[in-house]
């Protein structure tokens, strides 16, 4: 998987945007961060220009499970390493199993919105 096809994998859910927050930051790294968002809360992020690992949201019975089967999970970078998981391309993960985390992560942020929140949700994807 290339950054590309993930980009595209990432906008292929309803609702969601991307936006690079951080580009005043002090730090090379965090400046190329491009966060995926469904409304105002993000659900994924990546460095554009290093491509090395995708940082996603789980469940937090989960993590620790996903941390030791593949060598590919860490503790979210620079996230709660409780709901937050980073996951490495090119690892032992395979892109099947990345995609299916990314989407996880999407279903655990939606279902974190409120009543209101996923109504305009479904207004956005009309």
């Amino acid at each position: 998987m290339n950054i590309e096809e993930f980009r595209e994998y990432c906008l292929s859910f309803k609702g969601v945007h991307e936006k690079m927050p951080f580009p005043n930051v002090a730090d090379l790294y965090s400046r190329d961060v491009l966060c995926f968002y469904v409304l105002d809360k993000w659900f994924c992020f990546v460095n554009i220009e290093v491509f090395d690992f995708c940082c996603i949201k789980c469940d937090p019975g989960e993590a620790g499970e996903l941390r030791a089967q593949y060598m590919g999970i860490k503790p979210g970078w620079h996230m709660n390493k409780k709901y937050w998981n980073s996951v490495y391309f090119n690892q032992d993960v395979p892109d099947d199993k990345i995609r299916e985390l990314v989407a996880e992560s999407y279903r655990i942020v939606v279902q974190s919105l409120t009543k209101k929140e996923r109504e305009m949700l479904l207004l956005l994807a009309k």
